[in-house]
Formats: C-alpha cells, sequence, structure tokens
C-alpha cells in the first residue's frame, strides 16, 4: 500500500453501443440527472490530476467540458476504451469507471486509491470472486499486454489479467465502504432503469 498520495487519472468511458437500453446510457436520466453526471459528481473530490471522456462522439459530450478522446484502436469494445484511457492520461494510474454505474461511492474509491503500491498495475473489487474491470485503477505498464489482447481481438477486460500484478479487493476489504456493492451497478435496460429509479426514490442508493 502506498504511504503518500500516487498521482492519478480518471477516465469516464462514454462508449458503447447502448442497445439494450434502446437511447444512449450516457444521458438517460436517474433522479433528473443523466448517468455520466452521477459519476462526474461522484468522482469530482478525489484529487485526480484530471478527468478524461473516452468517447467516439465529441459534440454529444461537449456540454460537460471535459477533455475527450476518441478510441486509440476502434472498434475494440470496453477494452479498447481502458487501453484509450492509459494511453491519452498523463498520469502513471489511470482510475477506470462506465458511464452507466452512476452510485459509485468516492470513500471505496479512495481506499482503492490506497491500494497503490509500486508492485501492482490494477487494483480491481471483485463480486462474488468476479473483478469489476470497469471499476479499477490501471498503471500505464498495461498497455502493451492490453495492446496484445486487442490486436488479436481478444476484447474481455480481465483477459490479459494474468500478465500483469493484479491487487484484487473482495467484499471483507471494501464492505466497509460499500456494503450493498451498488458500486458496480451498471444500468443496461430500462428494467434495471426502472429498479435504479426505486433505489433512489426510497433513499436506498447514496
Amino acid at each position: 500500500m502506498s504511504a503518500r498520495p500516487v498521482p492519478f487519472s480518471l477516465a469516464i468511458i462514454a462508449g458503447g453501443q447502448s442497445r439494450r437500453m434502446g437511447r444512449d446510457k450516457a444521458f438517460v436520466q436517474l433522479g433528473g440527472k443523466a448517468l455520466i453526471e452521477h459519476v462526474i459528481e461522484r468522482t469530482a473530490d478525489l484529487g485526480q490530476a484530471e478527468t478524461l471522456l473516452i468517447t467516439n462522439s465529441p459534440t454529444a459530450y461537449a456540454h460537460l467540458q471535459l477533455p475527450m478522446h476518441g478510441d486509440a484502436l476502434p472498434g475494440k469494445g470496453s477494452l479498447g476504451g481502458i487501453y484509450t484511457a492509459l494511453f491519452a492520461a498523463k498520469s502513471e494510474f489511470v482510475l477506470v469507471l462506465a458511464c452507466d454505474m452512476p452510485f459509485v461511492k468516492s470513500s471505496l474509491l479512495r481506499y482503492m486509491i490506497e491500494q497503490i503500491d509500486d508492485d501492482c498495475d490494477i487494483v480491481v473489487p471483485r463480486v462474488d470472486g468476479y473483478p469489476q474491470g470497469i471499476h479499477a485503477i490501471y498503471r500505464k505498464t498495461c498497455l502493451q499486454p492490453i495492446r496484445e489482447q486487442l490486436l488479436r481481438d481478444r476484447l474481455k477486460i480481465i483477459g490479459f489479467y494474468p500478465a500483469v500484478r493484479v491487487t484484487y479487493l473482495d467484499e471483507a476489504d471494501y464492505a466497509a465502504h460499500d456494503p450493498l456493492a451498488q458500486s458496480f451497478t451498471n444500468l443496461n435496460t430500462p428494467t434495471e432503469l426502472e429498479e435504479a429509479q426505486l433505489q433512489l426514490a426510497e433513499g436506498l442508493a447514496l
């Protein structure tokens, strides 16, 4: 674990086809705000050196007034977005989040940042043993192994993990920060959006 703050960048991945939602997930309204606005607000004070948007639709996101970067290797899904974030970021470490995860917890994210040290390339929580790869911290040392996967069209996010050093955080590690694991709720369908609306209305998603 790092004994002092480690400089890092924040990258919000705003790509994807949103086929199951039927419209751009980033701008779907939840509690009167677009999903991506929830993410931006909840991560505003983490101490990042910069906040980047990874998107191939810069005009649609221009009103957010954040630096934007299109895919360095087009058509490679979320793993391609992570690669682009690492390629574009000015910091060695990059906290990567999806734009459709409106319940991310700043406390958990700070805890993850505290786990960065010289012996890790990734810090990633797991839910039921499965890594949450789009809610993780990546080091620029991941660039080459990710690129090798992308060039082979192997697009599973965790596919390159065996090639690097990973610090996994399981439920017992992050329970104090997010006991219900709400941070990892990503909204892909209208039904999931309705459930999130109910959680928000009932004060269950803080």
